[in-house]
């Protein structure tokens, strides 16, 4: 696969990175329901054999768990990928998430994430969500330190605005953001990502399949069999009247697909690649067979005329 340079790193990424948010598995908010732990060390596997070269995880995804399927699958790994991972979501005795920028409770966060990866240092730690707002300042001069002091390589954030990104960028640079981004959630398009772009920030988009929406493997008989604890039952994006709009933009993402031998979800993907301030979109995995299907899209280039069928299909 080709590279991308990364903001303001040196780090160069593939345009796909394997997601682990899934493989944390069960018993938490925001779990995606079981998952076996052998089927996530394979499918990181086939992600490094299929030449996708990070790897997106954080600390809240299974309490901790994630990064330990991670730290896991890269036991013996020669040609290690890039590991980001997360902080600004710790959790209780109760295994309750919550948020906090304290600059303590950073600390706390970065120590256990380098214990659960096994790494000295971390090639991006990202904010996971800019909360409480009051606290930014706070959590981000925090992070400038810890990167002084050789934990970090570089910092990130997610699921920053503009105006918040601008307070951040007064203590220290960052290097890259982390928004939602797919075709069924732009919302990020009016301000946040030309704002990225002007400032040589890089994204990395998370959700580019809607979490699962616009893989073609999605069905209505799927969606109501999905686990109680599989946080999607409770999304609005997976309930009518918006599941049916979803499904409708799958065929057509499923047609434009069929011309390439592509699937819907590369299609999806490859048109949050489109995006100029795109330097990469970050694509989910459960199994080996899932990574397979989607990698392709980081080659893939779809026409201005396919990106408009797409687009006028959806708006319709």
């Amino acid at each position: 696969m080709h590279t991308k340079r990364l903001g303001n790193s040196d780090l160069d990424i593939t345009p796909i990175g394997f997601g682990a948010w899934a493989i944390g598995g069960a018993g938490w908010a925001f779990a995606w329901g079981a998952q076996d732990d052998g089927d996530s060390v394979a499918a990181i596997h086939r992600a490094l054999d299929l030449g996708i070269n990070w790897i997106d995880t954080a600390a809240a995804y299974g309490l901790g768990h994630s990064e330990e399927i991670v730290a896991r699958a890269l036991a013996g790994v020669q040609n290690r990928p890039h590991v980001f991972t997360k902080c600004s979501l710790p959790w209780n005795d109760r295994r309750e998430i919550f948020q906090c920028l304290k600059s303590d409770s950073i600390r706390r966060e970065c120590e256990a994430s380098l214990r659960r990866l096994k790494v000295d240092v971390i090639d991006l730690y990202q904010v996971h969500w800019p909360l409480p707002d009051a606290d930014i300042e706070e959590g981000w001069t925090t992070l400038a330190r810890l990167r002084e002091e050789g934990k970090l390589r570089y910092l990130g954030v997610s699921n920053f605005n503009a105006e918040q990104m601008r307070r951040a960028q007064a203590i220290a640079p960052i290097t890259s953001l982390q928004p939602p981004y797919s075709l069924i959630h732009r919302e990020v398009e009016e301000e946040i990502l030309p704002y990225a772009e002007a400032q040589g920030i890089g994204v990395i988009a998370y959700s580019p399949m809607g979490s699962g929406l616009l893989t073609g493997a999605m069905t209505r008989e799927r969606v109501a069999a999905l686990p109680a604890d599989d946080w999607r039952r409770k999304s609005a994006d997976f309930r009518e009247p918006l599941l049916s709009r979803n499904l409708r933009l799958v065929d057509v993402l499923r047609a434009v697909g069929s011309r390439h031998g592509r699937t819907p979800g590369e299609v999806a993907v490859a048109w949050v690649l489109r995006h100029p301030a795109v330097t990469g979109a970050i694509v989910g995995a459960r199994r080996p067979d899932q990574v397979a299907g989607i990698a392709g899209a980081a080659e893939f280039r779809l026409s201005p005329e396919e990106i408009a069928e797409i687009e006028a299909s959806f708006t319709d």
